[in-house]
Parts: C-alpha cells; structure tokens; sequence
C-alpha cells in the first residue's frame, strides 16, 4: 500500500459492522471516519473527503443511491463500494449506474472486502507512474488524469475511477484478450466468482459511452468463453 495514509468513510448504521470494519482498517493503518446517516455521510465527504467510501444501501434517513448520487455530484472520483443485504442483479445494475465502483452482498468477508480496497490503492498508487494522458479509441478521447471521456464535436463527460482503469488496463494490452478473472484480480482484487457480474456490468456502462452502435460494438468486444479486448 501507499505509505500516505488513506482515508477510509464508512456510511454504515449497523454498530456491529462499523466496528469490525474500522478494527480491520485501523489494523491496516488506515484513518476511519464514520457515520449511520446517509445525510452526514455526504456532509463529511464534502468537508473532509475520503480516498475510497463504503456505503450501505439501507439507511435511517434515506437510501444508498441517492447519497451516492449526491456524493458524484460532488467527487467523481473518490471510489464508492456498496453494502447491501440484496443480491438481487438489478439492484447491482442500479447502483453502478448512480456511480458505485464495486457492489459487496452482506453477510460478507473482512478480508475479502479489505482485499478490493487494497486493489483500490494500488491502482490508484499505479496511477502516479508514467502513463499516456489521453489514450485515442475509435472517435473518442479518454483523459486519464481529469477523468473525462470526449466523443468528437461532444462534450466531456465524466468517468469514474473504475471505468477510467478498466480502459487503462485493456488499452495497455490493446488487440488482445483479457479474461475476466484477471480484470477482477488486477483491479477489483477479487477472484471470480460464478455469480460476480460486475466486469460485465462496467463494460455495458464502457460501451454506452465509447461505441456509436451499441449492436455492433467496434472497440470494446467480448471474447465469448474468455473476457474482452479493445481495438482502438
């Protein structure tokens, strides 16, 4: 891990998790801030910020999705791992679509969901080193350091911290495949499990931003059987 010491928020109302949590990212030398109010969540964020948030679905004062859509009004960036009691995949979809990075299903591991937030620094360690600023796909331009995407003639929209190392990974091995198992592992740190959709769930959101066809993508495709590839 980075030697700067990172912020961890945790937007939690069960007293038993936030201790186990903050007990374990203590351990890992980590700085922990955290609230049961979804509405103070977004306040700490706002003063105080944070280098990776994880958030529960279900709240007193109000849901997941809305503090999280509150919190990306704000910081497109900071990483967001949500916590829920539903597995259902719709639920998933919904909450990467209002901004969250990674979607953790209670009763869940510590170590495990250590082992995503530890992805989470390394790649954001990795980030520092040397890389192209703007990476060229089809008619779009990617600026890996604001974080934006630019189809031609169009406005930048912005990335999250997912898509933007989702892009960097398949861009630095353009032409060929990457399985999911290693896109899980190198960026979310987690082994692939049958049920975990989460690389695909992303490369929907990738392609609705990057391709002009969404039948008949030409830049972010699907290896049937192994994971993906771009073609530039």
């Amino acid at each position: 891990m980075n030697e700067t010491k990172k912020r961890i928020l945790i937007i939690e109302d069960e007293p038993d998790i936030v201790r186990g949590l903050t007990d374990a990212l203590e351990f890992e030398k980590l700085e922990v801030l955290s609230t049961g109010l979804g509405g103070d969540g977004v306040r700490i964020m706002r003063e105080r910020g944070a280098d990776c948030v994880i958030l529960d679905l279900m709240l007193p004062d109000t849901n997941g999705y809305q503090v999280c859509e509150e919190i990306r009004s704000f910081n497109s960036l900071v990483p967001i791992i949500m916590l829920t009691a539903k597995a259902q995949e719709s639920d998933k979809v919904r909450g990467l679509d209002v901004g969250a990075d990674d979607y953790v299903t209670k009763p869940f591991s510590v170590a495990e969901l250590l082992a995503r937030i530890n992805a989470i620094f390394r790649r954001l360690h990795k980030a520092g080193t040397p890389f192209e600023e703007v990476l060229t796909i089809g008619g779009c331009e990617v600026n890996v350091k604001k974080h934006t995407i630019t189809r031609a003639r169009g406005k930048p929209e912005q990335l999250s911290f997912y898509e933007v190392e989702l892009l960097k990974l398949l861009y630095e091995r353009a032409e060929q495949p990457v399985s999911r198992d290693e896109i899980l592992d190198k960026i979310w740190g987690i082994e692939a499990y049958p049920s975990n959709r989460t690389v695909d769930n992303f490369i929907v959101k990738l392609r609705k931003k990057v391709e002009e066809d969404l039948k008949e993508p030409r830049h972010i495709l699907t290896v049937y059987g192994l994971g993906y590839k771009l073609v530039r």
